[in-house]
């Protein structure tokens, strides 16, 4: 029967829109990432997991032809824009480029090439800091801007404005670059900064901790390959660079916030849930279980969504983010933020893969609370509780911290002054290895050391000498040793102060001396002078650790010795000289009959032993 002239016509317009549709439906398929970005032959463990994102890849099957590269799955998600693919690398598989294929119905629609580099050799056995090694904290935006040219980024809200203590300043990695010989000279020899990762935020995005991108440096401070670089041109110093991770929560500004993957991939993703900050729930035999997920699974703050580390896939994701940046910029550690918002499960898994991958590698976590038995818990090795495993190195030594500046600025009595600061130390046995904890006078997130001790010169000094001689891996915030020191307490901005002389219009410079007063050069000397004897003695980094109970007269007296060497730290916090009766330390004076004074170059006979008034000896015994 003969087809009449509308049917035909009508035949061939369904037909050409049916044309026109699949064509233009094979035109919406894109990628725009491949995450982890590029990866390494020859790694511990040989799977890898790739996020793959872009309209509609969900919908396609990927394929790999590379030798020794095998496809171990493909997990689809509910949302099509996302695929994750799991890789199995092997030992053999050389460096090189292949093509990911992504196709429907046996019809290719994209390709990417994707990148296998060769490892730096011993990338493995990197060696990360450890009781060897002085710590500078940095805030990058606050400490000297190198390249003027980056200020201020095009779609980028939160531009340069160095009178407002909350908006950017213009520090940057160029400026840390130029300044690595002052870092240098001072003695440090690991530097922290805090994250340089992309905060893309609307405000306040300077001090970095609301990532919006975990595979871009943020362009205000330069680039990934301008990051490498410094970690390369600090390891030419013998410079270790610490990098500052988030595995708690991102940026609300996150790209995968408009797009998540998954229902699950934060927690409380429509209605905001702060957290109650409750972290003893963690380890608390008594706790309900309310308490607990709200600790775990409230938000920070408000621009800081929480991140849900029971999804399987985002736990991986974060993972070979952390392992990527290790290997890529040749880390010499990693620093981790609010370390137990994370949830002990994943932080558990996270430290384990990374020490798996480096065995000689360190991590040192923020557990912010004064007592030793709440952080020790997450010490590698820790056997308290016994139903929870870390491989977690260090930790933050909050405790000392406070303890210290409690027994510096109160009176000596039963319970205080540096009576308090000997029964904290006691409590070293609650800890796996104590001697690789992180002890610090201050950071970026309290009151500046001097602030804390009074602004007292005396007190700052013997404060700064116990981080120094104490067991332990010590950290300074850039500025310390210029006696920086926030007016308003607790204020953020303040605290986060510019270095003087990091900026071309700078009348002060830290650098240089140019303009310091003379207490500040005072005080630089101080620090230079003890970071460069510590360096260079062994005693101090991992010697013995003996003290003696305070007699409430303001002087507290213990000793680091090993076979070759015995220092003597005395201090004195009364307004005159002490007299100590020496045969009281026969078990560590014995054989000595003298000591010089590392600060001073004094030589102090040891029959009878005065201490100055309001000062410290650290003797080297002879």
């Amino acid at each position: 029967m003969p087809i009449n002239h509308n049917f035909r016509s009508l035949i061939l317009s369904l037909f050409f829109t049916l044309f026109l549709f699949g064509s233009a439906h094979a035109q919406d398929y894109n990628i725009d990432r491949v995450e982890p970005l590029h990866w390494w032959v020859g790694m511990e463990n040989p799977e890898l997991q790739l996020m793959i994102y872009g309209d509609d890849v969900g919908d396609l099957s990927p394929a790999i032809d590379y030798k020794g590269v095998i496809i171990k799955r493909i997990q689809k998600v509910e949302n099509d824009n996302y695929l994750f693919v799991y890789l199995d690398i092997s030992k053999d598989a050389e460096p090189g480029s292949f093509d990911i294929t992504l196709s429907k119905d046996g019809k290719q629609e994209l390709s990417h090439a994707y990148e296998l580099k060769e490892r730096e050799e011993n990338s493995a056995q990197r060696q990360g800091f450890n009781s060897s090694d002085v710590m500078y904290l940095i805030t990058p935006d606050r400490f000297a801007n190198g390249n003027s040219n980056n200020d201020s980024i095009a779609g980028y809200q939160d531009s340069l404005d160095r009178d407002d203590d909350y908006g950017r300043h213009g520090g940057d990695i160029q400026g840390i670059i130029n300044h690595l010989d002052y870092i240098e000279e001072m003695g440090f020899t690991a530097i922290w900064l805090n994250p340089i990762k992309e905060n893309a935020m609307k405000s306040s995005s300077y001090h970095g901790y609301a990532t919006t991108d975990y595979y871009k440096v943020d362009p205000r401070y330069g680039s990934n390959e301008l990051y490498k670089k410094l970690s390369e041109e600090a390891e030419k110093r013998g410079i270790k660079l610490v990098m500052d991770m988030i595995m708690n929560h991102s940026g609300s500004n996150h790209w995968w916030m408009n797009d998540l993957p998954t229902e699950d991939w934060v927690h409380y993703p429509d209605e905001y849930q702060q957290t109650n900050h409750r972290r003893t729930t963690l380890h608390d035999p008594y706790a309900s279980d309310i308490d607990t997920k709200r600790m775990t699974d409230g938000w920070f703050v408000k621009s800081m969504p929480d991140l849900n580390q029971d999804n399987p896939l985002l736990a991986d994701y974060l993972i070979y983010n952390s392992l990527w940046w290790i290997e890529y910029a040749g880390l010499g550690g990693i620093r981790h933020d609010t370390h137990p918002y994370a949830g002990q499960e994943f932080m558990a898994e996270w430290t384990c893969r990374i020490m798996e991958e480096y065995p000689n590698f360190n991590i040192v976590g923020e557990e912010w609370s004064v007592d030793p038995l709440v952080i020790s818990k997450w010490q590698r090795g820790s056997d308290k509780p016994d139903d929870f495993s870390s491989c977690l190195p260090s930790l933050m030594d909050f405790p000392i911290q406070t303890t210290l500046v409690d027994a510096l600025t109160s009176e000596e009595s039963w319970g205080s002054g540096f009576v308090d600061l000997y029964e904290t130390l006691s409590f070293d046995y609650a800890y796996a290895n104590p001697f690789n904890m992180v002890i610090f006078p201050d950071n970026h997130d309290m009151d500046r050391f001097y602030r804390q001790v009074n602004q007292d010169l005396d007190l700052y000094k013997m404060g700064l000498a116990y981080i120094m001689t104490m067991r332990g891996i010590p950290q300074f915030y850039y500025g310390t040793e210029l006696l920086m020191s926030n007016e308003k307490e607790h204020d953020h901005g303040q605290i986060r102060e510019d270095f003087p002389g990091g900026w071309e219009s700078d009348t002060k410079n830290g650098f240089t001396g140019k303009g310091l007063s003379d207490k500040q050069k005072e005080a630089q000397s101080f620090v230079k002078k003890l970071v460069n004897w510590r360096k260079n003695n062994p005693v101090i980094h991992d010697g013995k650790l003996m003290q003696y109970a305070p007699n409430h007269d303001g002087t507290y007296v213990y000793f680091r010795y090993n076979e070759e060497k015995s220092v003597m730290v005395a201090f004195n916090k009364a307004e005159e000289a002490k007299t100590l009766d020496t045969d009281y330390y026969y078990e560590q004076l014995g054989g000595f009959s003298k000591g010089t004074d590392v600060i001073t170059g004094q030589t102090y006979e040891l029959d009878t032993l005065e201490i100055p008034a309001r000062s410290v000896l650290i003797l080297e015994l002879e």
